[in-house]
């Protein structure tokens, strides 16, 4: 059995949690998620818990699950309740950023900005213009949204201009030496 799996899931004041024909709800006040969950794993709610269940002797492939719809689940929970977020920061000289309604506005070098539209459930942040702040209740969607801002301009060895994330650490590579 997965250690990860074993651990129940507490169910914060206001979250409201329904697993019927292997499809897990969980509604709160930012917003709701469902997720299919495969019958080999099997979902208890009892009060504000919830537990995750694995047969006896699985293989390691429902093992392996067990643990992954626990830690999706878990995710799912602290999103409606909590939200998520993650923070960009872009370097490069007149690179900055802007909100316009529900679009991020990036000039980040190339001839034209480039637009960048929140999907549906994501908000954008501007607290500086060279900070970007991706906030959502969808764990999955925020990350793939901030990822797909940062592919914008790649971050480059040399001087660190580009799009990374605020906890990143860019290694610098050595320029080029002076002649003899």
């Amino acid at each position: 059995m997965s250690r990860i799996g074993k651990k129940p899931i507490e169910i914060p004041q206001g979250v409201t949690v329904s697993y019927a024909d292997g499809v897990i709800t969980v509604k709160g006040t930012k917003g709701t998620l469902t997720r299919t969950i495969e019958s080999c794993i099997g979902v208890t709610i009892e009060g504000n818990v919830i537990h995750m269940t694995c047969p006896e002797n699985a293989s390691s492939d429902v093992q392996a699950k067990h643990g992954l719809y626990r830690a999706l689940v878990a995710n799912m929970v602290k999103g409606v309740h909590d939200g998520f977020s993650r923070n960009l920061v872009i370097n490069g000289v007149g690179y900055k950023a802007a909100v316009q309604g529900n679009k991020l506005v990036l000039n980040i070098g190339y001839s034209n900005p480039v637009e960048v539209v929140a999907p549906e459930g994501i908000a954008f942040e501007c607290p500086t213009t060279t900070e970007i702040v991706v906030k959502g209740f969808d764990k999955e969607l925020v990350g793939q949204t901030a990822a797909n801002i940062k592919a914008k301009r790649p971050v480059e060895p040399y001087h660190a201009y580009g799009v990374r994330y605020k906890e990143e650490v860019v290694v610098m590579k050595e320029g080029k030496k002076a002649g003899k």
